[in-house]
Parts: structure tokens; C-alpha cells; sequence
């Protein structure tokens, strides 16, 4: 490893063995972070996609993002109550959409501005928690703060099909979400031990 490419040193000992034991699995937040991107992908290509496919996409995704949570409550013994509770909920999410997809479009079509006012807040302290690991934490805090800028767009009313918005806003969540994990797998890679 070059010296210009050589991560910044860890001061803590316990955060240098947690971020050495995440950095050998880099390839699994590559992976996940390419299956955001396929699924954003997906939801924007529909033009007349039915109700029920939406719906269980976003089950997916609430599952997808769910098991990103537990990875991080087993890793992170500080923060593991809030990544364990977003996890459960991120679960039951998705477990409930993928068991109702055409109530689960509906339902989260009504309260869009909502979820996306959560997630953006969950990015943002994200971000703050990875800051200490990762030069380019600042790029979580603003793919955060855009989702928050949408929350209040979807909640203004900006679009008047909400069907649409939905589609629109999800596609660019689930990008966004890709974007940073694969940015973030090259980030931890760093930090591998040979």
C-alpha cells in the first residue's frame, strides 16, 4: 500500500480492532451497495409497473437495509441499541410489505415525506458515527441532508401523483443508498490488514 493511499491512523484501540474487523468483508458492502444501485435501476425503468412489484421492492429494500443495521449492532458495541431499533423496524417493514405489497404502496405513498425525513436523519448520524473511519463521511451527511430536502419537497406536494412520486423518490433513495456503500467499501478496503 503507497503511502498516498495509506488510511489515517486509529488512536483508539478498540476502534482500530472494530474497523480491522469490518474491513475484511469490504466486499460485502460493494455487494450490497451494487444491489442498491440494480434495484434503483429497476424502479426507475417501470413506466406501468403494477402496485404489487413496487410493493415488494420496497419490501426488499427494508429487508436489504435492515440487514445492513444488524451488521453494524454486532459490530459497534456503543452504538448497537440504535442500530439494533432501526434494524427491527426496518424488518418489520419489510416482512409487512413483502406480506401486503398492494397496502404497502398505498401506505407508503401517503407518508413518502415522512420516511424520507427518518431516513435522511439516520444518514446524517450516520455520518457522524463513520467520521472518525472515513475522510469521505461528509458524502453520508449530504446524500442525509438531500433526503430530508426531499422529504419536505414530497410533503409540499411538488408532484400531484402520488404513485409517481413514489417511483421517482424510491428509485432515487435506493441510489443514493448504492452510491455511499460502494463508495464506503473502498473507503474500509483501506483499512485491511494483507
Amino acid at each position: 500500500m503507497s503511502a498516498a493511499s495509506a488510511p489515517p491512523p486509529l488512536a483508539d484501540p478498540v476502534l482500530r480492532g472494530l474497523v480491522g474487523r469490518v474491513a475484511r468483508y469490504w466486499w460485502v458492502e460493494l455487494i450490497i451497495g451494487a444491489v442498491w444501485v440494480v434495484i434503483a435501476l429497476v424502479i426507475l425503468k417501470f413506466n406501468h409497473a403494477s402496485v404489487t412489484t413496487v410493493g415488494i421492492l420496497i419490501g426488499i429494500m427494508f429487508l436489504l437495509a435492515s440487514a445492513q443495521e444488524f451488521m453494524l449492532a454486532v459490530l459497534d458495541r456503543r452504538w448497537r441499541w440504535l442500530w439494533a431499533l432501526f434494524a427491527v423496524l426496518l424488518f418489520a417493514g419489510g416482512i409487512l410489505a413483502l406480506i401486503h405489497p398492494h397496502n404497502t404502496f398505498a401506505a407508503f405513498a401517503d407518508i413518502l415525506g415522512f420516511v424520507f425525513l427518518v431516513i435522511g436523519a439516520f444518514w446524517i448520524a450516520e455520518a457522524f458515527a463513520e467520521r472518525p473511519v472515513s475522510e469521505l463521511w461528509w458524502l453520508t451527511l449530504t446524500a442525509g441532508i438531500l433526503m430530508i430536502i426531499l422529504a419536505f419537497w414530497v410533503e409540499g406536494e411538488f408532484f400531484l401523483d402520488k404513485a409517481a412520486t413514489l417511483l421517482v423518490f424510491a428509485g432515487i433513495w435506493a441510489l443514493m443508498h448504492g452510491i455511499t456503500d460502494i463508495i464506503r467499501a473502498f473507503q474500509i478496503r483501506r483499512y485491511a490488514s494483507d
